[in-house]
């Protein structure tokens, strides 16, 4: 073990003296003075209570404390109910080539391997730690920032645990003759008599646990409570609770008074892993060979999806048309793999505790409201991240770029082809907000009702600016792309580090510029249009004509940079780039 120890250490070393060698090079080490300065202002001034001020908190009182506790266990227990469900492959443990080459082949336990890669898997926990306390240190304001960072580490150490523990006992399973298939049914039934006792004690409990009507969320919220604190769900949720109770700890008094039953668990599936004699030899080594072999094919330029099931083309491909059409079928495809099923689930319970919470805000109004308002926010979400998420454009096609260059095609053709799948996309997916938000936002808290005929206007209006301002979100890094190719990040093989965060927050910083750049000839364009309208005091129509003016505006800036992009396309050569 002291070899191995040994290992992390000299590893962890020399991959801090790489990265220090980069600095070398400008991109680095500009972006490595932008992510230190980041890094410090915004997470360790505040965190841990460096800055002179600290920002404004939001503290749980006791009622919302049980809830807020009730719902983060739930969300652990299905976490931990899909780790059962879901996996079907044997225990594989992720280990590099070299490791593979020279470890399993020494003399070293399977006991030894296991404690070397869970103590590799503490570097990744530590930081996502460290990015989790800075996304909820305002949540609970009598707790400090190092007690929301050991509480988000129990949390994230424990899952750790049980996601290894539930591979053993997986892989155990099928070595004894059950199957896949089997072992979900005995999960869900399981789970499902569990449900029938619930229900069978709620109706027993009299009218007090009644299911509410969705549309009274107070009532729901007591409903939740109740059913969560008392009966038999409270002996279910309660290895869930004891792990998220150190986060919500009020003072170090609490919080260590918390810990040691957390820290009592986490030692039992300790115990558990390291007991398990389950053989992950065979499928760890297949499992580092595919992803050695996807890394270099990602170097190298040739890396090919995963197979997946064959899916119908979006449109059926006319032999003759425009060929930038050919580009939007092309990536297309390439954009159905991200929404599987399995990605819809993860953005449905993602997108569910944000409506609680947002309903829970307006107090007296009802879930209908609260959705409409919700839906209002994702679609302000998407215009900031939907373009850094959808990258079937050049981001994607970078590798290669030399293959579009023989096509067929103009360079302003092949740049607005690149646009065009990202922003019908977003387009219709924000069409979708657009009408949900209509439908049931009918009123908002300190303002009232809000008549049809004015939701009506205004989501128009909203309807006819989204496409131009999805294509100017997507010109900006498209363009980076095209203009600043040895410092694009082409995905996950690129370089990490502190460096890399830095250079992509001045990308950022320079794609907000731009595009605030951008907005000021629209929406002056705009005011002037609905200047007489406001005289007339006929804003019900003003509002949509004005947004027809923003959008040609944005049309038309829109189309010179396509145009620009495409003479750079033209004359793009990215073996001559640094």
């Amino acid at each position: 073990m002291r070899a191995l120890l040994y290992l992390q250490y000299q590893a962890f070393i020399n991959r801090q003296a790489s990265r220090l060698k980069r600095l070398k090079k400008p991109k680095y080490l500009i972006g490595g003075i932008a992510g230190g300065l980041y890094f410090y202002f915004y997470f360790f001034r505040f965190v841990f209570g460096a800055g002179g001020h600290r920002r404004a908190t939001f503290d749980f009182s006791p009622e919302h404390l049980q809830l807020v506790q009730a719902l983060a266990a739930s969300a652990l227990l299905v976490i931990v109910l899909l780790a059962w469900l879901i996996p079907h492959g044997r225990a594989a443990l992720m280990f590099t080539e070299a490791e593979v080459n020279f470890l399993f082949p020494a003399p070293i336990s399977r006991r030894n391997l296991i404690h070397f890669k869970l103590l590799k898997s503490q570097i990744a926990i530590l930081f996502t730690t460290l990015f989790l306390t800075l996304i909820t240190r305002r949540f609970g304001a009598a707790g400090s920032g190092w007690t929301r960072a050991f509480g988000w580490w129990v949390i994230l150490s424990t899952l750790n645990l049980h996601f290894l523990g539930s591979s053993f006992a997986r892989t155990m399973l099928l070595e004894r003759g059950i199957s896949n298939w089997k072992r979900r049914i005995l999960v869900l039934a399981l789970l499902a008599a569990f449900v029938s006792v619930v229900v069978v004690w709620s109706r027993h409990a009299g009218d007090s646990l009644s299911l509410p009507n969705i549309e009274d969320f107070p009532a729901l919220k007591e409903y939740f409570r109740r059913l969560t604190s008392t009966g038999p769900a409270p002996y279910l949720l309660y290895p869930f609770r004891l792990v998220v109770r150190p986060f919500f700890a009020h003072g170090a008094t609490q919080f260590l008074l918390l810990l040691g039953p957390a820290l009592a668990l986490m030692l039992l599936h300790y115990l558990w892993v390291i007991r398990a004699n389950v053989a992950f030899e065979e499928a760890s080594v297949d499992l580092s060979r595919r992803i050695a072999e996807r890394m270099t094919a990602a170097r190298s330029g040739n890396l090919q999806p995963r197979p997946t099931k064959a899916k119908a083309p979006p449109f059926r491909l006319s032999p003759t048309g425009s060929p930038a059409v050919a580009l939007l079928w092309k990536n297309l495809i390439a954009a159905g793999q991200m929404f599987s099923l399995r990605i819809w689930v993860l953005l449905l319970c993602s997108l569910l505790p944000m409506m609680f919470v947002l309903a829970s805000s307006f107090g007296s109004l009802h879930f209908s409201y609260a959705l409409g308002f919700g839906a209002m926010m994702v679609l302000i979400w998407s215009l900031i991240i939907g373009p850094q998420l959808l990258r079937q454009d050049f981001r994607h096609d970078l590798p290669i770029v030399d293959v579009l260059k023989t096509f067929p095609m103009r360079g302003w053709q092949v740049v607005f082809g690149e646009l065009l799948a990202p922003t019908a996309i977003l387009t219709f997916l924000q069409w979708f907000l657009i009408a949900v938000a209509m439908v049931f936002l009918t009123r908002l808290p300190d303002v009232g009702g809000l008549a049809f005929e004015s939701r009506f206007s205004v989501a128009l209006g909203i309807a006819v600016v989204i496409p131009m301002l999805n294509l100017v979100l997507l010109i900006i890094p498209n363009a980076a792309v095209l203009l600043f190719p040895g410092w694009f990040q082409t995905g996950r093989e690129g370089p990490h580090g502190i460096e890399a965060t830095g250079q992509r927050l001045i990308f950022m910083l320079g794609q907000v510029l731009i595009f605030v750049v951008a907005l000021i000839p629209a929406g002056a364009g705009a005011f002037v249009v609905f200047l007489p309208f406001i005289y007339w005091k006929q804003y019900l129509f003003g509002v949509p004509v004005a947004s027809i003016a923003f959008a040609a505006v944005l049309a038309i800036e829109a189309a010179i940079a396509i145009f620009a992009l495409g003479r750079i396309f033209e004359r793009f050569d990215l073996s001559a780039e640094a």
